[in-house]
């Protein structure tokens, strides 16, 4: 495996395995990595000739300071995770290197960001797409992998890829869960074991609903997540919407979609934590 820290040296691997007819993968990533992130490379390892995976958190997309400082960091043990998974190459660049002048371009997504995490993140999806479409730039892969727990953003990227019409596939992951249920998260790190405890109703609450979602009204299955989950003392939540699964905009009735999706925000202590799930 491969570490580079510069754009110049990523590039010129990229050029000549392009060279050999390599197909390149990309999984981007903020590091602190798990079997989320890992279920990603394996398929990214499936589906293509080489698989580059880059470690960059990324400061345009935290609107928090804090949030941005708080965030695990750890270059060596993620590097030690990915070798042995068969990653071919890591490129973790420093700030510089990826934003040598400040990045000022201003994306326009329409009403897609600007509901829930846009809404309770002001400029994060921009963040996103200036950091998404900078390491587009630079790797150039072929398809690049993104995980459905951070399904806004998902829809944010393929928007983006869409609007600067870029040669890449972008290939859906489905959440990888703990075995009691917690979406995977590198946040979940700084979780202590009660909270981490507390964490798992998130999950349980709007999952064990969706058994039976069709036996509330769309107002009412609302109203029911969000009085359970904060009754947990350490849980509160920020917002909880059912959405159009395509257009990201909040639904009244169940008709109104074909594809109903529940996206949530939950504090539980300071850590923010975010989860969905799809009704049929």
């Amino acid at each position: 495996m491969n570490l580079i820290n510069t754009v110049k040296g990523v590039q010129e691997m990229v050029t000549s395995l392009r060279k050999e007819g390599k197909s390149i993968g990309f999984v981007p990533t903020m590091g602190a990595l798990h079997e989320g992130h890992l279920s990603l490379v394996k398929q990214c390892i499936s589906d293509n000739d080489i698989c580059i995976v880059s470690i960059f958190v990324n400061p345009t997309q935290f609107n928090n300071k804090e949030d941005l400082l708080k965030y695990p960091r750890n270059l060596e043990k993620d590097c030690l995770y990915l070798e042995k998974a068969g990653v071919h190459i890591v490129f973790a660049p420093s700030v510089e290197e990826i934003y040598p002048e400040p990045d000022t371009r201003q994306f326009d997504f329409g009403q897609i960001d600007k509901v829930m995490e846009g809404e309770h993140r002001p400029g994060h999806f921009n963040g996103v797409a200036q950091v998404v479409s900078r390491l587009f730039d630079v790797i150039k892969p072929n398809k690049a992998y993104f995980g459905e727990k951070d399904f806004q953003q998902l829809a944010i990227i393929r928007e983006m890829v869409k609007q600067l019409e870029l040669d890449v596939e972008i290939v859906p992951m489905p959440i990888v869960r703990e075995a009691t249920g917690l979406a995977l998260s590198s946040r979940n790190e700084r979780l202590n074991p009660e909270q981490k405890q507390d964490a798992v109703k998130i999950s349980e609450i709007i999952l064990g609903l969706s058994k039976n979602w069709n036996e509330y009204s769309v107002n009412e299955l609302k109203r029911v997540v969000i009085d359970k989950i904060n009754e947990v003392e350490s849980l509160q939540v920020e917002y909880f919407e059912i959405v159009d699964g395509f257009s990201l905009q909040p639904i009244q009735h169940w008709p109104d979609t074909e594809y109903a999706v529940g996206c949530i925000a939950v504090f539980c202590g300071d850590v923010r934590l975010i989860d969905n799930v799809t009704y049929y």
